[in-house]
């Protein structure tokens, strides 16, 4: 709770031991487990093969990237919590730190898991029932708070709506992916519908989530070796483009249980988005979207949300354009540019009114998850 208001995270995020993988991953694989890079930055999210060689693609070097005076600021607000092992008890407290009542998980170094290129199907699969059996081990100690979203693997659909299910009856509530597909299909493709299909009849909400420093497929790949410039356009720009797919390709027209969570993108560039698609739904949907039947931004209003920056106060313009009913709150914990332990209080001083905010801090995110208000 903070100042009256009941929180519910739509992405926090957990750090994962360095060792999880080698602890909880199927025999078979044990041989090509990658592991946890331990250094002085607190929040090193590096992964290496057993061999030590880098598990995916590094867009930076480590050097670059534990430097400057952000990296200090994040050594001193996460050094404590590094040194306890983020350990469920940390998450808790972190939660309460910023009046959070309930918090969704999502991965950190997990966002770097599957994007080894042409990865092996069912090593990619084992490598995502590892982390959700660590995940709910995690969420052990309190499951009424920490909620966890699954790592799905789509190398595979097989493999993606057993693990759907499975994750399901560990009380999950979401699965989540890269918003930049890792294989050669677009969300819109035919490819994906047997996942749809089985997070409908699940009521598993999906959650796409971009990460800043791997990606071989990433748009913002092009914009190397600057991280700061990779960082501002990267995971908006997967995410408009997946919000396309989802919106203007068909797939909430042919699964209209279905819904969708764009995370950690901003929320401001919506309007624009919004618009565009409709615009050209208008002048070449017949063609192109011929299972559409409605504009595009109504599919939108009715199956997604976007996560909102706590101190994103361009959106208070965004409000007034398009509502606030498809916005969710997130700190973003524990990633380098989360505004803990501030994240709530920045969101508090938004000129909104109160009635907007009990929405993105709570009724919004609870209707996407499928939880109980």
């Amino acid at each position: 709770m903070k100042n009256g208001f009941k929180v519910l995270d739509s992405d926090m995020h957990i750090m994962e031991p360095a060792d999880l993988w080698e602890k909880y991953i199927d025999k078979k694989f044990k041989h090509l487990a990658p592991r946890g890079v331990i250094s002085h930055n607190v929040r090193d999210l590096r992964m290496v093969y057993p061999d030590g060689r880098d598990w995916a693609r590094q867009s930076v070097r480590e050097s670059d990237v534990a430097s400057g005076k952000n990296f200090e600021k994040n050594q001193g607000v996460y050094g404590s919590d590094a040194a306890r092992g983020w350990t469920s008890q940390v998450q808790l407290e972190a939660m309460d730190i910023e009046g959070i009542d309930v918090a969704v998980l999502y991965p950190t170094r997990g966002l770097r898991a599957l994007v080894v290129e042409d990865m092996d199907a069912p090593f990619a699969a084992a490598m995502a029932r590892a982390y959700n059996d660590w995940l709910y081990d995690f969420c052990k100690q309190d499951p009424k708070r920490l909620i966890g979203a699954a790592m799905i693997s789509t190398y595979n659909m097989n493999d993606a709506v057993e693990e759907a299910r499975r994750c399901a009856g560990l009380g999950f509530r979401a699965v989540f992916m890269r918003a930049v597909p890792l294989v050669d299909h677009q969300w819109q493709d035919p490819y994906y519908e047997p996942l749809w299909s089985a997070l409908e009849d699940l009521n598993l909400s999906v959650g796409l989530h971009e990460s800043t420093g791997t990606g071989a497929r990433q748009v913002g790949r092009r914009l190397e070796p600057n991280l700061m410039l990779r960082r501002v356009y990267a995971q908006p720009f997967e995410q408009m483009m997946a919000l396309g797919n989802f919106c203007a390709g068909g797939i909430f027209a042919r699964h209209p249980k279905l819904r969708a969570a764009f995370l950690e993108a901003n929320c401001s560039w919506l309007p624009w988005l919004l618009w565009r698609l409709d615009e050209t739904w208008e002048l070449e949907g017949d063609v192109w979207a011929p299972d559409l039947k409605a504009k595009p931004s109504d599919y939108f209003r009715k199956h997604c949300v976007v996560s909102i920056e706590p101190d994103e106060i361009t959106a208070t313009k965004i409000i007034e354009q398009i509502g606030s009913a498809n916005l969710v709150f997130s700190t973003d914990y524990p990633h380098g540019d989360s505004k803990y332990p501030e994240a709530t209080n920045h969101f508090m001083k938004l000129p909104i009114s109160d009635e907007i905010k009990k929405k993105v801090l709570w009724d919004n995110c609870a209707n996407y998850y499928a939880m109980a208000a």
